[in-house]
């Protein structure tokens, strides 16, 4: 992807003990935990193989997350907040309302790469967790006080940037919210579905989940 300017994306400060961007050792900790998420996934995923990855006490990676469930949590977070930050920046200059919506669909529907300007932060990498682990982090007994924390705050407002656009395009359309949630959440699932359930989706790597959203989105709101 293009490069864009370095960015603090800002993380709800209840899903950490200590702010893993202010330390080395933070930040290395990020870095690797989304390396050994992606290559052991989140049930296998413990602090103390972490630990043993970065060669570092299990007990100090305790000093930044109380525990891997807000570990994901804060990496899902920063994943919808940089999101966020595209869509602001990707579409801030586009005055047509249409073409701003299409562009913003493709934004969170596109196949992720690495934005160069996050060092400790591969955005592809990360991506593939969010396809595959978003959902563990709602679909749980706690996500109603969760929720009232506001630790889906940044997630509900990529959404409603969606609903303001399609909003925009066709004020009476009945069904913003529930097709913007759509959109967003749906897209996960054709990319899961692309790589591991290829008979049940028309997307591959041909047709892309964008390309999906895009077309639906222009047959509802025409």
């Amino acid at each position: 992807m293009e490069y864009l300017p370095q960015v603090l994306i800002s993380v709800h400060p209840k899903l950490y003990v200590k702010n893993p961007e202010t330390s080395e050792l933070g930040r290395k900790i990020i870095q690797h935990s989304i390396l050994l998420i992606d290559e052991i996934g989140f049930e296998a995923f413990t602090f103390k193989k972490l630990g043993e990855r970065i060669g570092s006490n299990e007990s100090s990676l305790y000093r930044y997350f109380e525990n891997k469930h807000k570990l994901l949590l804060y990496l899902t977070s920063w994943y919808w907040g940089w999101m966020e930050y595209r869509l602001v920046l990707e579409t801030n200059n586009i005055v047509d309302g249409k073409t701003r919506l299409l562009k913003a669909i493709e934004i969170v529907t596109e196949k992720i790469e690495d934005d160069t300007s996050t060092l400790h932060i591969n955005e592809a990498i990360l991506n593939n967790i969010v396809v595959l682990e978003f959902s563990k982090t709602f679909l749980t007994k706690e996500v109603d006080q969760e929720n009232r924390e506001g630790f889906f705050l940044v997630y509900k407002k990529v959404v409603t940037r969606l609903v303001q656009m399609i909003t925009e395009v066709k004020p009476n359309y009945p069904f913003a919210r529930s097709l913007a949630s759509s959109i967003v959440e749906g897209a996960l699932h054709q990319h899961f579905l692309k790589d591991h359930l290829k008979t049940i989706t028309d997307c591959n790597e041909t047709q892309s989940p964008a390309g999906f959203y895009k077309n639906l989105v222009e047959q509802i709101l025409r």
